[in-house]
């Protein structure tokens, strides 16, 4: 396996899509990144040459990834909550942010159902 960034990149996967496991490189960054290394986006990690794989890093360089993507990211939520906006709120009460409707789905959001006792459902 290719280590690259941090990452173990699957080596029987072609470039463009192993490039994907980083965090913060979709398909879109994974072409770009490709291009400008002239490598060819359908060729496998592990037919990369070490020249190749050397200048997929440094392409990879002039974006932000993983762990200083994280820490950004982390530290955007916390500057929100921390001055009390209605999105950093939504963040602390671990609901969705971006005005989704609550009464039904977002579950992914707000977790498991919690069961309130003698509360039936409303039927239609």
């Amino acid at each position: 396996m290719a280590r690259i960034v941090g990452v173990d990149i699957p080596d029987n996967k072609p470039v463009g899509i192993a490039l994907t496991y980083i965090y913060g490189i979709g398909r879109y960054t994974a072409e770009s990144i490709c291009e400008k290394a002239k490598v060819d986006f359908a060729i496998r990690v592990k037919d990369l040459t070490d020249e190749q794989l050397g200048a997929v890093r440094n392409a990879i360089g002039d974006y932000k990834t993983e762990g200083e993507l994280r820490r950004e990211v982390a530290l955007n939520i916390k500057r929100l909550t921390e001055i009390g906006c209605y999105r950093g709120f939504r963040h602390r009460r671990g609901l969705p942010v971006r005005g989704q409707r609550t009464k039904t789905n977002a579950r992914t959001c707000k977790g498991p159902r919690k069961t309130i006792a003698n509360k039936k459902m409303a039927s239609k």
